[in-house]
């Protein structure tokens, strides 16, 4: 990857886990970040069950399984530019938060959906 560092994907209750990423979505979301021309911050990669549980993720979240990323976003403006360009790099599942946009590919749910926070 060109702009992130693997542990950037890491669930903060174990070093290394950033390793589960699935490697398209990494390709992806590096992808998104030249395309978007400024930095990325990234609030959720992979995800341990336990903090998958102290974070209120939902039992079969994509990120225990390395499919999702939440990136922080908290303008209007970035987060039409930045939506625009993750549908661009591939992604098909996204949620959209005041503060952050999640993406996902996992491949056991539905495509091509957008849902709200």
């Amino acid at each position: 990857m060109k702009h992130f560092k693997i542990s950037e994907f890491d669930s903060p209750d174990e070093v290394g886990s950033g390793e589960r990423m699935d490697a398209d979505v990494l390709q992806m979301i590096d992808k998104a970040r030249t395309i978007f021309g400024k930095p990325i911050r990234v609030n959720s990669g992979v995800r341990t069950i336990a903090h998958n549980e102290k974070v209120g993720g939902s039992k079969s979240s994509s990120h225990l399984k390395g499919y999702a990323i939440d990136v922080s976003c908290d303008n209007s403006a970035d987060r039409f530019r930045l939506i625009e360009i993750l549908m661009l790099v591939g992604f098909n599942r996204l949620g959209i938060a005041k503060t952050f946009i999640h993406v996902d590919n996992d491949p056991d749910k539905s495509k091509n959906v957008i849902w709200v926070y």
